[in-house]
């Protein structure tokens, strides 16, 4: 058991566990301090100075910084003195100096940490610091996202999120002094550099300084043409995530409210990604069993997740031969509406817009990829971020929380458990380990043995050996390039005898992922927000009867109608891709 550390806080007694900081210890108290740079474990550095609060150790009061500050015992805090009041709002004075006070027209205005502040703490635009102000270009070189110094406060969450959690570190403070902000190394754009398109970045941004690339207008554009069919698939996390644009609990289950705004946009037909992911399971589940029943390149690495492929193309180029060559779901979805669907429909491909709602940065990246035209048209043509379709949905002044819950559209509408969860870190590990099961076994695996809990949780490295017959099956999940390189490192080196691995850039995987709804650092340094939304999925997986992407009679029409054998020619031709080494930029 900890040992406990009795402190007062605004005359509050509080014990708390010995090593604590008075940000944490206010925390457990339920008394906000503020913060603009503090994040948990990555960006520790008491920069900014809004958390000054006042401290008595025995000797007087003084000022230190919340965030950084252990307790003693028998601390007193204050932490709303006007003294401490009045540092603050000099603090936000200075910050907003410099800063492009744009907020009416800002992508983050109402979602903002540093406005959210200002308006607390009583800051009136009255240039009470004014004076020379830097003007920076936009930098708009990444095809996922732009950098806008403009609205920078240097807090360096962003830099500590690129550097620490995804062990990439393409950029950070460059100059000194006033003229001091975040770049890239030699000025290059972010597009210039080996940037993964994760987003993790933005999810951390406490201002509009980072922010997605918007394609909602093109969207809005496609739907008011006649001439045009437009077709919608949502990724399994969207649903675990879109509720919090709209003030929802996070980890609520939206996807009934979720189908009902999209009709209610326009979109002539709205599917589910999961569909792709069971797709995603045969073939990539074929693909594992081919390599090991011939003695192909093992272990097998999954190819769902583009930042993960991006870094391997950059980082680990020798491991490409162990990727699978499959599409990711996105792109699987999009080549079978452009291929299959529109053959039985009866529309011509061309005039197919196919549009996805992901939880992912990266995805915008990845559908302007080589070899992602299955129909000769890109499989994909736009891919918005949750909070895109957040911002779509108010800007059509629809009430998502009054919506009634409705269905997806069929026939590729329908999923089962297994697609659903590739959500979450594991997830797919799990879908594959429910179809390689029964392939290898040729044994129908009853619903008490569908959960492989081993591969759950958000751990950063996860293994587990499974024995089927005569043969066995060792795997790992890893999610988070920083882990991820550690993991690759091994399987470099030969240390790791896996069969198959499961990567996903974001920590805890596509739940957490850089398009997910922005949360601020006062909710992310103290609620697990992977663990809520990925709640949700299982959950929804445990209440279903179709929990099995090889049972999905979707998938099976799909095969039996038009790709064949999984595996074979055709469904190579349009389910199937190829990877690039690409040159370390920094």
């Amino acid at each position: 058991m900890s040992e406990m550390v009795n402190v007062k806080i605004n005359g509050q007694a509080v014990a708390v566990p010995k090593g604590s900081t008075v940000l944490e210890a206010a925390h457990a108290a339920n008394i906000t301090i503020p913060t603009l740079c503090f994040l948990k474990d990555i960006n520790e550095i008491g920069a900014c100075r809004m958390c000054v609060v006042e401290v008595n150790e025995g000797r007087g009061f003084r000022v230190v910084a919340a965030c950084v500050y252990p307790v003693s015992e028998g601390m007193e805090v204050l932490t709303n003195t006007p003294k401490i009041l009045d540092s603050r709002k000099k603090t936000m004075q200075l910050l907003l100096s410099d800063h492009d006070r744009k907020c009416l027209s800002c992508v983050r205005s109402k979602n903002c940490e540093l406005q959210r502040l200002a308006h607390d703490l009583g800051i009136e635009d009255d240039g009470y610091y004014d004076g020379i102000t830097m003007d920076y270009a936009v930098d708009k070189t990444a095809p996922h996202m732009f950098r806008d110094n403009n609205k920078c406060i240097l807090c360096r969450r962003c830099v500590a999120a690129c550097e620490k959690t995804q062990g990439i570190g393409v950029i950070g403070a460059n100059d000194r002094g006033f003229a001091t902000h975040i770049g890239s190394a030699f000025e290059k754009g972010l597009g210039e550099t080996a940037c993964v398109s994760c987003g993790q970045c933005i999810a951390v941004c406490p201002t509009g300084a980072l922010s997605e690339t918007d394609f909602t207008d093109e969207v809005l554009a496609a739907i008011a043409d006649p001439n045009k069919k437009v077709v919608v698939n949502t990724a399994p996390s969207v649903r675990a995530g879109l509720g919090e644009c709209f003030g929802m609990p996070i980890g609520t289950n939206v996807e009934g409210k979720m189908v009902a705004a999209l009709r209610r946009l326009g979109f002539d037909l709205v599917f589910d990604t999961n569909f792709a992911a069971d797709l995603t399971i045969i073939e990539e589940g074929t693909e594992l069993l081919t390599r090991v029943q011939k003695g192909g390149v093992l272990p097998m690495i999954t190819s769902c997740s583009p930042g993960w492929v991006k870094f391997c193309e950059h980082y680990f180029p020798d491991l490409i031969p162990n990727l699978s060559t499959c599409k990711s779901p996105q792109q699987m979805f999009g080549a079978i509406i452009k291929t299959y669907f529109a053959e039985k429909m009866g529309w011509d491909p061309k005039d197919i817009v196919c549009v996805s709602i992901m939880p992912c940065t990266a995805k915008k990246f990845e559908m302007g990829r080589e070899n992602q035209a299955a129909s000769g048209y890109p499989d994909i043509d736009y891919a918005l971020t949750t909070r895109e379709l957040g911002r779509l949905i108010d800007r059509a002044g629809i009430d998502f929380t009054a919506l009634p819950d409705e269905k997806f559209d069929d026939p590729l509408g329908i999923f089962s458990g297994a697609g659903l969860i590739f959500g979450a870190t594991g997830g797919v590990m799990e879908a594959a380990l429910r179809f390689a099961v029964e392939k290898i076994s040729g044994d129908t695996l009853p619903a008490e043995k569908l959960d492989f809990k081993e591969v759950r949780g958000t751990e950063d490295i996860k293994e587990a050996s499974y024995t089927v017959g005569d043969l066995t099956v060792k795997v790992a999940v890893v999610s988070g390039l920083a882990n991820a390189r550690k993991l690759m490192e091994k399987v470099r080196a030969g240390e790791a005898d896996y069969t198959f691995i499961e990567v996903m850039a974001c920590p805890g995987g596509c739940v957490n992922g850089g398009g997910q709804p922005i949360q601020p650092a006062s909710v992310r340094n103290f609620t697990d927000l992977r663990a809520l939304r990925a709640k949700a999925l299982y959950d929804q997986d445990a209440a279903m009867t179709l929990r099995k992407s090889q049972d999905n009679p979707s998938i099976q029409a799909v095969y039996g109608e038009y790709l064949g054998e999984p595996g074979g020619h055709k469904a190579h031709e349009i389910l199937h891709t190829s990877y690039v080494a690409r040159k370390i930029h920094f």
